[in-house]
């Protein structure tokens, strides 16, 4: 049994790395969003706040963005660069802001 119980330690060791790295990708994502939104989503002028926004309307309002469906001349262009998985990490990122 031990061999299991070290490479079951050796993955977990392995993974917290990536979650290390996740929080870095989402924060270097979310630095485009700044300029309008504030820092960290916290908006201090016209555009909405993302700061607390729940992941799973973020992510309907990207996918609306990025299809379409909900114009906007600046929303439209920058959620048709983000993949589907980066939509997502922005989600969980801004949701975790308070």
């Amino acid at each position: 049994m031990l061999p299991y119980r070290m490479i079951a330690a050796g993955l977990l060791l392995l993974a917290m790395p990536g979650l290390q790295a996740e929080g870095r990708d989402a924060a270097l994502l979310a630095a485009s969003c700044a300029a309008c939104h504030g820092t960290q989503g916290h908006s201090v002028g016209g555009t909405p706040s993302l700061a607390g926004l729940d992941q799973l309307y973020f992510i309907e309002q990207m996918q609306q963005f990025k299809s379409g469906e909900r114009p906007s001349s600046v929303m439209m262009k920058y959620a048709r660069g983000y993949t589907e998985a980066e939509i997502r990490l922005l989600a969980k990122y801004f949701a975790a802001q308070k």
